[in-house]
């Protein structure tokens, strides 16, 4: 990451002179340690190769991991999506806004994908495969629950997939569960998927935005409560304008959330969010411009955080008519593309 980060460096917009590499990496190690990305050895080799001493080097390290982050405070998150039609029903979270506030914040999975793009448990404790993949067992973790107190089961846990199957569902995630016939609770703590045709990433599907995982009542997902799982909890939602969440005492990983407070902003506009972020009103934005985004890194109060998210983009090619139908142009298409 850090060979990488020394290749974008260059010479500032008022004309001051290219920090050297070691500099520079430096600097990018400091930022990452406020993260947890650098460990103490992996800093003090770098600030050796910087020309520090030991000493200075690791005094560097504990005065900025002193700075991580601490419990409490309230963020304003401006938003580049928002609509007057978003909804917490999960069956549908159409952009970004409904995404992050409503899953990232607010729900949970069974699974999740980490930052190295490794499939995780969430509220599943373990997951395991058999019959060639065709049946899938997760066992949940014990003690997690609701919003409202109440204990999550298995029993949530097939309503809530059952929600988005069926001829009568209207999720836009239907197609990923045309492969499961039949999902059954083995008790309280286990959940087994049964599916038409082995599926080895079958606890990917299992990570799609759209399964988060509700209370059942009555035999059905009760998503109309906003009552969830997840970090934060609902306070107050206006659709197409804002939504903000207050921390959940009872969240079972420890030590999280930090924040007491978070609102998501809709600041559909561009140069409107960007002014936002200028002046102070929010936070943070989502989908900077690059066009102008070396007017926020002149802002010494901004922070522009670059990391690998989780979308692809493919290049179907139709391989029944020219050019695709050349093997060799396929290939070329191949070998353009960095793939790594």
């Amino acid at each position: 990451m850090l060979e990488e980060c020394s290749k974008k460096r260059g010479k500032s917009a008022n004309g001051r002179a290219k920090m050297s590499e070691s500099e520079y990496k430096l600097r990018i190690a400091q930022s990452l340690i406020g993260r947890g990305k650098v460990s103490r050895r992996d800093f003090i080799h770098l600030g050796l190769a910087a020309g520090l001493t030991v000493a200075a080097s690791d005094q560097i390290f504990v005065t900025v991991a002193r700075a991580q982050p601490q419990q409490g405070g309230f963020a304003k998150l401006g938003m580049a999506h928002g609509a007057t039609t978003d909804s917490i029903d999960p069956a549908g979270y159409p952009d970004t806004f409904t995404q992050t506030a409503f899953l990232g914040a607010m729900s949970n999975g069974l699974t999740e994908v980490d930052a190295k793009g490794d499939i995780q448990p969430d509220l599943a404790e373990s997951f395991e495969s058999s019959n060639a993949a065709k049946t899938w067992v997760f066992k949940l973790r014990k003690g997690v629950t609701f919003h409202n107190g109440k204990n999550v089961t298995a029993e949530d846990v097939v309503t809530s997939m059952r929600y988005h199957m069926g001829a009568d569902t209207k999720s836009a995630a239907k197609s990923l569960l045309e492969s499961v016939s039949d999902i059954n609770a083995d008790g309280p703590e286990t959940v087994v998927f049964t599916l038409n045709s082995g599926n080895a990433d079958f606890p990917y599907i299992m990570s799609d935005y759209h399964f988060v995982i509700m209370p059942s009542v009555d035999g059905k997902a009760d998503w109309g409560s906003g009552t969830r799982t997840g970090a934060f909890v609902l306070e107050n939602f206006q659709p197409g304008v804002s939504a903000k969440l207050k921390r959940n005492p009872n969240y079972f990983k420890n030590g999280k959330p930090y924040l007491d407070e978070v609102e998501f902003i809709a600041i559909t506009d561009l140069a409107a969010r960007m002014a936002a972020l200028s002046t102070g009103e929010v936070d943070y934005i989502g989908r900077a411009d690059l066009k102008t985004l070396g007017m926020l890194k002149r802002n010494p109060k901004i922070e522009i955080i670059e990391v690998t998210g989780y979308g692809h983009y493919t290049l179907p090619m139709n391989v029944t008519m020219a050019p695709f139908d050349n093997p060799d142009v396929r290939m070329a298409m191949k070998w353009a593309i960095n793939r790594q």
